[in-house]
C-alpha cells in the first residue's frame, strides 16, 4: 500500500469518526434546551465574540430563551441567562447545582486542591474551614472594622499626597484592599512600597485582565490547544508561581513561630489543623492545599473589591448629582467620626448606591461554571449528572422583570417609593447558591467602609467633563474591568464638612 493510498484511508476514517460523533451531538441536542446549531470540532464559537464574550451570550438569549444551549468544541454547556433561570437552578435547587465544572485558568495551576475549584468532601471541608477561619478572626464582625479602617486611613494618606491634582488611583486602591485579606491570610500588613507585595498585586491584577479579554475565554475552552499556541495567557500561569512563592515564603516563617495555643492568621490555622490530622491518611489538610486555598483567597479578595471600588469613583464622577446625595448622607449621619459599618442601616441611599455600583459594574458577569452532582429536572427537561451550567449573571443584573430601566444608572433601583432601601434577590455580584463567594461580607464592609471614609476626606472632581467619562467595562471575559481614569481629590475644608 502505498503513501498516498495510506493517508486517503486515514483521512477517511478521521472523517468517518468526526462526522459519527457530529451525528450523536446533533442526537443529543435535540433532548437539550433551544440553542445554535453546532458545527463539527468548533461547536457554535463561531458565534462568539471572544473580546466580549458576554455581550455574545446576551444576544443569544434574545433568540433562544433565558436557557439555552452552546457547544465548546463536541461539549454541550447549558447558559442561564435571567433572574428567573438563576433562581430555578442556582437557588430552588442549589444542592443540585453544587458541583464545580473544570474552569482552565485556576484548575490548572490549583488542580482543584482548594475551596473554590474541588468538589466533594475535599470541597465541604475546605469551605467549612475558611468560614470558620475567617469568622475566628472576626470577619463580617464589628471587630474587624477597625482593621479596615485602619487600611483606609491609610489609603487616604496617599491620596491626600497628590494635593488635589489628577491621580490614577489604581494601585494605591489595589495595594489598600489587598491588604486587608493579607492581615487574614499572613496576619499583618504590607508597606505599599514593599517591592515583593507590589509585584504580587500586580501579578494578581494582571491574571484577572488576562482571563478577561479573548486570549482568556480561549484558553478555558481549549485548554489542550491554547497550552502550545503562543500569547499573553501563559503569563497567567507564571504569576500563579509569582503568587504561590510568595504564599510559602510566608507560610514558612509561621512554621518557625507557629503558637498552637495562638494562631496569627488563616495560615496558623491551617497548620494546626495539620497538625491535629497527621495521622489521617484521608485527610485533605496538607501543604498543598494550604498553599492552594491561601492563593484563592489572597486573588479572591484583591482585584474584584478593588475593581468596584474603582467603579464606584467613576460613578460618582460622571454622576456629580448621585454623589451630592451621598456626601450629604455621609455627612448628616457619620459627620466627622469613623464609619461603622452599622451606619449603613441608617443611609439607604449610599447602600442603594453601592448596590447599582454592584450592579452596573457587573465586576464578575460570568459566574464560574457549575457541574450537576446529580441527575437534575428543569423546564421539562432532563439534565444528566456532569451537565455544565454557565451562569450570566448580567442577565440577572439587567433583567427587565427586575429593574426598571436596566441599561441606566439609577440608585433608585434599590429604593420604594418612601426612600427605604430594597434588597433584591436578582442582585448577585458575589454569584448565587452553595458556591457564593464566601468572603461576600467582608467584601461589602470593605466597599461601604472604604468609601464612606474616601468621601468623608475628599471631594470628588474630574479632570474632564463627566459627560466625557466612561464607564463602560475594559475587556469581558471572567470579569469586566474598570477604564483606566484619573481623579482629582480635593481635601475637605471645614466648612465643606
Amino acid at each position: 500500500m502505498d503513501f498516498y493510498t495510506i493517508v486517503t484511508v486515514l483521512l477517511v476514517i478521521l472523517i468517518t469518526c468526526v462526522m459519527a460523533n457530529y451525528s450523536k451531538i446533533l442526537l443529543e441536542k435535540s433532548k437539550l434546551p433551544p440553542g445554535p446549531t453546532p458545527l463539527p470540532i468548533i461547536g457554535t464559537l463561531h458565534l462568539m465574540n471572544f473580546g466580549d464574550i458576554v455581550k455574545s451570550l446576551m444576544e443569544l438569549s434574545k433568540k433562544y430563551g433565558d436557557i439555552f444551549t452552546i457547544y465548546e468544541g463536541t461539549q454541550p454547556v447549558i447558559v442561564l441567562c435571567s433572574y428567573k433561570a438563576l433562581k430555578e437552578t442556582f437557588i430552588d435547587k442549589a444542592e443540585e447545582f453544587s458541583g464545580r465544572a473544570y474552569y482552565a485558568s485556576f484548575h490548572d495551576f490549583t488542580k482543584g486542591e482548594e475551596l473554590a475549584f474541588s468538589n466533594g468532601e475535599k470541597w465541604k471541608e475546605m469551605r467549612r474551614f475558611a468560614l470558620l477561619t475567617l469568622g475566628s478572626f472576626g470577619v463580617g464582625k464589628r471587630s474587624f472594622e477597625e482593621r479596615i479602617r485602619e487600611e483606609a486611613g491609610y489609603l487616604t494618606e496617599v491620596l491626600r499626597k497628590a494635593n488635589g491634582s489628577p491621580i490614577n488611583p489604581n494601585y494605591p486602591i489595589l495595594r489598600s484592599v489587598s491588604n486587608v485579606v493579607c492581615s487574614l491570610v499572613f496576619g499583618s500588613r504590607f508597606e505599599y512600597k514593599d517591592e515583593n507585595f507590589q509585584k504580587v498585586v500586580k501579578c494578581i491584577q494582571e491574571i484577572f485582565r488576562i482571563m478577561s479579554t479573548r486570549w482568556g475565554v480561549l484558553y478555558n475552552v481549549y485548554p489542550n490547544v491554547m497550552k502550545y499556541i503562543p500569547g499573553p495567557h501563559h503569563t497567567m500561569m507564571g504569576n500563579f508561581g509569582v503568587m504561590a512563592d510568595f504564599i510559602k515564603e510566608k507560610m514558612e516563617n509561621n512554621m518557625k513561630t507557629l503558637d498552637s495555643n495562638n494562631p496569627r492568621d488563616f495560615i496558623d490555622c491551617f497548620l494546626i489543623k495539620m497538625e491535629k490530622e497527621e495521622k489521617n491518611e484521608e485527610t485533605f489538610f496538607n501543604i498543598n492545599t494550604l498553599v492552594m486555598n491561601s492563593l484563592i483567597l489572597f486573588f479572591a479578595g484583591t482585584e474584584s473589591i478593588s475593581a468596584t471600588l474603582r467603579f464606584a469613583f467613576l460613578h460618582l464622577m460622571k454622576y456629580p448629582n448621585i454623589a451630592e446625595k451621598v456626601y450629604n448622607e455621609i455627612d448628616n449621619v457619620i459627620g466627622q467620626r469613623p464609619p461603622s459599618y452599622e451606619d449603613r442601616f441608617n443611609m439607604p441611599y449610599t447602600e442603594a448606591f453601592i448596590y447599582e455600583v454592584q450592579r452596573v459594574g457587573d465586576v464578575v458577569p460570568l459566574a464560574l461554571p457549575h457541574e450537576l452532582i446529580v441527575d437534575t429536572d428543569i423546564r421539562n427537561y432532563t439534565f444528566k449528572k456532569g451537565t455544565v451550567f454557565t451562569p450570566v449573571l448580567t442577565g440577572a443584573h439587567n433583567d427587565i422583570t427586575q429593574f426598571d430601566n436596566p441599561e441606566n444608572f439609577d440608585p433608585k433601583n434599590f429604593l420604594d417609593g418612601s426612600g427605604k432601601l430594597m434588597k433584591r434577590e436578582s442582585l448577585m455580584p458575589f454569584s448565587i447558591g452553595k458556591r457564593i463567594c464566601p468572603g461576600k461580607s467582608l467584601a461589602n464592609m470593605e466597599i461601604f467602609i472604604f468609601i464612606t471614609t474616601l468621601l468623608q476626606n475628599f471631594t470628588i472632581k474630574s479632570p474632564v467633563a463627566p459627560e466625557k467619562i466612561s464607564v463602560a467595562a475594559v475587556g469581558s471575559g471572567l470579569g469586566h474591568i474598570p477604564p483606566s481614569f484619573e481623579i482629582c481629590l480635593m481635601p475637605r475644608t471645614q466648612s465643606q464638612e
